[in-house]
């Protein structure tokens, strides 16, 4: 088939994704894979469209096979290199840096290839690639955050509440970068602006139980009680009968006042979930 017909179906792909429609855009790229057997860009939409349904192990061998045709489109290579990342797959990291070296005015192959060697510990090669990214493209949201992960993974979280509240401006609907900031404000020695920041993330994020009591506990400790209760409701409402008992304990802490909330904040709850959410990308 032509390219014209290959840059058709993309399109109408495409067009699928913008509206969120993954399961049309599915449907509509599987009944036309045999046509386009040899075309990695095929290949990778369909495995994104998959990836997008919770489809992982479908979306995996379709990654993998995008790769295998071995694509010139840096986009492409990026996005399948990015795809196998969550199966710790070796690949992950020469499709990646491929991509980046192929098409280093790219934004995204660099956010992508930063992205992985923060999470695998190059924590200096990871910064100079997002800084890089940072600099293409400085309007994108989820360049900062990348950027601000880099630097809390390296130690340096000054620099990572600087990227954070870059990310937080320009996209202030993100729940999961709000309650990261406000986590790394709370190292950072910023208890106030902390607790702000954690509560709207967990507005943001009503489905997320740890959030709601990570901001139960920072308000209490700033002396907030109204939305401390406010917050460890929330939770409660949400809790699965594992977190029950946790909730149950950061009322108690909460009943006990600032410095006990305070307490369970910073020396249990709040470093190990920044340490979890720095490993994760959202």
């Amino acid at each position: 088939m032509s390219v014209i017909e290959l840059e058709s179906l993309l399109g109408q792909a495409l067009i699928y994704a913008d509206d969120g429609d993954w399961q049309s855009a599915m449907e509509f790229l599987r009944r036309h894979l045999e046509d386009f057997e040899q075309e990695p860009a095929v290949h990778c939409a369909l495995g994104v469209a998959e990836r997008e349904l919770g489809h992982e192990g479908i979306a995996y061998e379709l990654f993998k096979k995008t790769l295998s045709l071995e694509p010139d489109d840096p986009y492409v290579m990026a996005t399948a290199g990015n795809g196998i990342v969550a199966f710790d797959d070796p690949d992950a990291m020469d499709a990646l840096k491929n991509a980046a070296l192929l098409a280093p005015d790219v934004p995204v192959t660099r956010l992508l290839y930063g992205a992985y060697l923060a999470r695998e510990g190059f924590h200096e090669w990871a910064i100079e690639q997002l800084a890089a990214a940072w600099v293409l493209d400085a309007e994108d949201p989820q360049i900062a955050y990348e950027l601000g992960v880099a630097h809390a993974l390296s130690g340096a979280v000054e620099a990572a509440v600087d990227a954070l509240s870059d990310s937080v401006r320009l996209d202030p609907e993100d729940g999961w970068t709000r309650l990261v900031f406000g986590l790394l404000l709370l190292e950072d020695g910023q208890p106030a602006e902390a607790s702000g920041e954690l509560t709207e993330g967990a507005r943001l994020l009503p489905e997320d139980v740890e959030a709601q009591l990570l901001a139960a506990l920072a308000a209490a400790a700033t002396g907030e009680e109204g939305t401390a209760y406010e917050m460890v409701e929330r939770a409660r409402m949400r809790a699965a009968e594992g977190d029950l008992a946790l909730v149950a304990s950061v009322e108690e802490h909460v009943d006990s006042g600032s410095e006990a909330s305070e307490a369970l904040l910073k020396e249990d709850l709040a470093p190990d979930s920044l340490r979890a959410r720095l490993q994760e990308r959202p």
